[in-house]
Parts: C-alpha cells; structure tokens; sequence
C-alpha cells in the first residue's frame, strides 16, 4: 500500500494544492495591474468581471478561478498549524503563531503595501489577505490551547453563520465604524489616520480566522499514522458533502450569501454566472463552500501523484510567503516597464482618481490574452528563485531561525 508522500515534516499533497493556489492568485493580481477593458470591449464598466451587464465568459472566469486562492490558502494554513502541533508542544506552537501574526500584520502593511502601490509616502495602507491571516494566527495562537471540539464548533459557528449579520434587522447600526469593518463588515472600507494617510480594510479578518480554525481541525485526517485509503475515502466524503450543499443551498436563494443569483436576460449561460458569482468580502457561506469542497477533493485525487506538474507545484507551495511577496514586485516593475514602452510620462506616476497605485494611469495594459501572457512569465520567471529559497530553507530550518517566516 502507497502510503502518504512526505518530505521531512510536510506532506506534499497539501504544498502541491498550496502552490497551484498561488500560481492561480497571481492571475488575479496580474489583472489588477495589466486588464484594460477598452481592448475588444465598448464599456469601460467590462473592467469588473462579475458585472452581469457587462462582463463575458472569459473574463468572468478569469476572476473565478482566482476565488479559490485564499480561502483554500488560509485553510491549509490551519492544517498546516495542526501538523507543526504533532511535533511541538501547543504552547511552543502558540507562542510562534502569535510571533508570528504580527509579523504577517507588518509585512502586509510595510512590504506588500509598497508592493501594491510603489508609493514611497505610504498614503495607503493596504489591509488585504496577509493581514487577515496574521490577526487570525494570533487568535489560533490563543484558541489552540483550547480541546479540539472546541476549537471546531468556534470555526464551524463563524462560518456557517457569520451570513446572519447580513440581515437588515441585524446589521442595523453595526455597520460604518471601525471595529465592525475589521471584524465583518468592510468592503474596500476607507479610513484616515491623518489627512493624508489613509487605510483600506480589504478582508475583515472574522470569517477568515473560522476558515483557519476550521483548516486546523482538518489536520487531524493527516496524523502520523492515518490509514490512507480511509483518509481518501473521508477527503471524498467531505469535499463531496461540501459541493452538493452548496448547489443545494445556492440554488434555494434562502442563506448563505448577500448577493442571490437570478435569471439573466442576456441568457442562460449568464444566468450560470449569476449563479456562481458570490460574494468574497467577507467571504460568505456558499463562496467558501464553493472553493474549498473542490480544495479538497483534488487533495483526495492528487495524494498518490507523482509528476512534473505536482513536482513545480510543489516548490511554489512549500515557500508561499516568498513567491507572495516577490510576484507583487515583479508584477508592478513589469507594470513601470510597460508604463514606459506604452508612451507614458513622469506627469502619469502619480495615480488620479483616488487609486493608491503609482505607474498605473487610464489607459495602460492590455487584453485579456495579454494578461496571460503577463501572468505565465511572472509565474516562470519566480520558479527558480522560489526552488533555491526551498533548497536554502530546507537546509537551514534549524540553523537559521527567520526562515519559518519567510
């Protein structure tokens, strides 16, 4: 019987779903930086691809695939969590994840910010993903202490029913302060800290904090020991059961997400778009259903494989924070280069209209197929920056301290 592949203290099943989900995010990011919509397009609204109006199949999609990211990132973040308490101690482990936490809250607001927006003054800071999963360590970092039970009826009540603070009756008078955008209800929420600094709550950290608490009980399906064929045929079971109760429960309208679907006057391939389009910020019910039952079906389906593409994926997804923070820079230097070859001056770095992004004026990048082929050389050219990071971590996870950061 094959059992489990494991390199030291990981198991590459999980670092191959990891790294696919970072390759795919970078599609999103690239998108941001590169999609102009008056390519091929009337509308300049065709910039939003879950814009029902105006939005096509290719670019819906586009967005789509890329949903899959954090949710199944940050739920294997748990698992992951889960595994490093096989081998050290609960309080070893929670004093390192709220160590680390912070460290996840500076680098979002120092080094990915400057990422995003290559402004040197900082007038925004940019309180997305990374963020959202350092305020969560730090809370797991305290929940982990707590009996497993615990810990999953906290993750399971967050998840299923954060999506009640959507009600009207409820959410009345809850919304609009800080507090209440950092925990639930922000959407691209603006805040100032002084007249020119401002911060914007990308991801409200709650929902996010029971994905991980959530990932971390599933950790338990692979414990030292476990039967493989059983942890398949639960891996089957659960993603499965996830999937059916989300067309289930989509399908009625009734809960599970603000935005219901409804029938498409331009058709009925929109009106399947309308069905899939949900909402991620926060993530509700059904988003979350929607992407990590498949996360974990392909973790049933990818165990046992053993090939180029699982090799590559695998080295992006044992150093996720370095290709994370990397592919925004390398991302935004292409974007400065093209800013450049596309005829634009020093009079256009500085952004107009609000946007926090310097080197991306009106009217600069390309179409769709442009954005892939940005997306694919940004994706090749970290391959082998990523392989020697993994070559050197593996070498000095013990030597060298900082390394379980990066």
């Amino acid at each position: 019987m094959k059992t489990l592949t494991v390199s030291g203290h990981r198991v590459q099943s999980i670092d191959v779903l990891r790294g696919l989900v970072m390759v795919i995010m970078a599609l999103d990011h690239v998108r941001d930086f590169f999609y102009r919509a008056d390519l091929g397009k009337a509308a300049d609204a065709a910039l939003d691809p879950t814009n029902m109006q105006t939005t096509y199949p290719a670019l819906f999609f586009t967005r789509w695939i890329t949903h899959f990211c954090a949710p199944i990132f940050v739920f294997l973040a748990g698992t992951s969590v889960y595994l490093m308490c096989q081998r050290k101690s609960k309080k070893e482990v929670s004093l390192f994840l709220i160590k680390r936490g912070f460290w996840l809250v500076f680098v979002e607001l120092i080094i990915i910010t400057f990422g995003w927006t290559f402004n040197p003054s900082f007038n925004v800071f940019i309180l997305q993903v990374i963020w959202a999963i350092g305020v969560s360590m730090i809370l797991l970092g305290l929940f982990v202490l707590l009996p497993y039970r615990v810990i999953f009826t906290i993750g399971l009540l967050i998840v299923a029913g954060h999506n009640i603070l959507d009600n009207p009756s409820i959410s009345f008078g809850l919304k609009g302060t800080l507090i209440s955008d950092l925990l639930y209800f922000s959407n691209f929420s603006v805040h100032a800290l002084d007249q020119d600094h401002f911060f914007i709550i990308v991801y409200s950290f709650l929902p996010w904090t029971g994905v991980m608490l959530l990932g971390y009980c599933f950790g338990k399906l692979y414990e030292p020991g476990t039967d493989p064929v059983w942890r398949r045929k639960m891996l089957l079971r659960i993603g499965t059961g996830i999937v059916l109760f989300f067309i289930a429960l989509r399908f009625t309208n009734l809960y599970g997400d603000p935005l219901p679907w409804s029938s498409q006057p331009r058709g009925s391939v929109y009106t399947f778009l309308s069905f899939l389009n949900l909402d991620k910020y926060p993530p509700s019910l059904l988003y979350l259903c929607m992407t990590i039952g498949p996360g974990i079906l392909f973790l049933a389906f990818i165990e046992k494989v053993q090939n180029g593409f699982t090799k590559i994926m695998n080295v992006y997804g044992r150093v996720p924070m370095l290709y994370y923070i990397l592919h925004f820079y390398l991302i935004h230097i292409i974007c400065v280069i093209v800013f450049y070859a596309q005829g634009f001056g020093t009079k256009d770095i500085v952004p107009t209209g609000g946007l926090p992004f310097y080197f991306k004026p009106n009217g600069l990048g390309f179409g769709l197929l442009g954005v892939y082929a940005i997306w694919l050389l940004v994706v090749v050219l970290l391959y082998p920056i990523c392989k020697m990071y993994d070559r050197y971590k593996t070498a000095n996870a013990k030597a060298k301290w900082w390394v379980s950061y990066i």
